[in-house]
């Protein structure tokens, strides 16, 4: 690697989160073409307008912009195949930072082959996603515990009701499914709130905050002990439906679930017939299987639902936040360090 790094900005990201990258790492010469990206129409709209379209003499810009690149800041338009394309066309091509944490299914998706996978380092954003994730599995957690939805009809009726109890979060036990960035955050904040922490995990490994650590294959059962129960897996086919209907079977009634990690993770209809039969009390979900939500599904109309766009993890200074990992490891790379959050080429997690 030379000493310096050429970096291809191939997804919007603001001008100020390419100002961190240069204050963080003056060696990294970020090359980017403003009118050859999506305009946003949010801060944080990493994706950009899908409405936008390039021209063809855009379109021949923009991929000599990314052909000459050392490295790219995101997936080209966020699409698998111009990602493969660029990896075909640049033999110089060393390194591509994904914007999602999920990034490894975009890796997947394009289906290069073992050549340029190992060739090209390929890294995600995991990590900083988990503060405002964490956050939201804690929106969902107190209102499934200090049971919302009642709260919510008996202020419409303008009902009074005779006393009754609600749950307490720090006498609970939350069972949090994945133990990675975001999962440790999660569990990090409900130990400081008092509650028992349970985490499933492939390695078994003690994690701060967690109680116990659970092995995946013992999901069910560490389901059937908790009082809520937090996703935050990525989508991979391991992964696929693991939330399963004999998961749901062995919840304890009135269980609140919540999912800040992939929809896919879910079996939506056993979540659907464990609401209905009152397993789960409450659910909270940041993610679905398919998204958008489809306008027949059943999640909608449901007071013991609340659905959330797959949104809670943005924010005005999530680019920054990505900036600052991203500069991190383009330190390392012109170090010759290993980096952050590498894509296993065989999981692709």
């Amino acid at each position: 690697m030379t000493q310096r790094l050429r970096v291809a900005v191939a997804t919007p990201f603001d001008e100020r989160s390419r100002e961190i990258v240069r204050e963080r790492e003056p060696r990294v010469d970020l090359v980017v073409g403003p009118e050859l990206l999506a305009p946003v129409r949010y801060p944080g709209d990493q994706g950009g307008d899908p409405d936008f379209r390039r021209g063809e003499e855009q379109q021949r810009a923009f991929e000599e912009l990314l052909d000459g690149a050392d490295a790219l800041l995101g997936v080209p338009d966020d699409d698998p195949a111009a990602l493969a394309r660029a990896v075909r066309a640049n033999p110089g091509l060393r390194w591509v930072h994904t914007m999602a944490a999920g990034g490894g299914q975009s890796v997947r998706a394009a289906r290069l082959s073992e050549e340029e996978l190992g060739r090209v380092a390929f890294t995600t954003s995991a990590g900083v996603h988990g503060a405002p994730l964490a956050e939201f599995a804690l929106l969902g957690l107190l209102a499934g515990a200090k049971r919302l939805p009642r709260l919510q009809a008996d202020s419409a009726s303008r009902t009074w009701a005779d006393k009754w109890f609600m749950g307490q979060l720090h006498e609970q036990t939350v069972l949090v499914v994945g133990l990675g960035g975001i999962g440790r955050e999660v569990a990090r904040v409900l130990s400081a709130l008092g509650a028992t922490v349970l985490g499933t995990s492939r390695h078994g490994r003690p994690v701060d905050g967690v109680d116990e650590v659970v092995p995946t294959d013992r999901l069910a059962e560490a389901a059937g002990r908790a009082d809520a129960v937090v996703v935050t897996l990525p989508g991979t086919p391991a992964t696929k439906g693991l939330l399963s209907a004999e998961v749901f079977a062995a919840m304890r009634p009135g269980t609140t679930f919540v999912n800040v990690g992939r929809g896919t993770v879910v079996d939506e209809e056993a979540l659907v017939a464990a609401l209905d039969d009152g397993r789960v009390g409450f659910a909270a979900l940041d993610v679905v299987a398919r998204e958008p939500l489809e306008p027949a599904s059943p999640l909608w109309d449901r007071p013991d639902v609340l659905v959330s766009p797959h949104t809670a993890a943005g924010g005005p200074t999530l680019d920054h936040r990505i900036a600052e990992l991203f500069a991190d490891n383009a330190t390392r790379l012109l170090d010759g360090r290993e980096l952050r959050n590498r894509v296993d080429v065989v999981e692709f997690y």
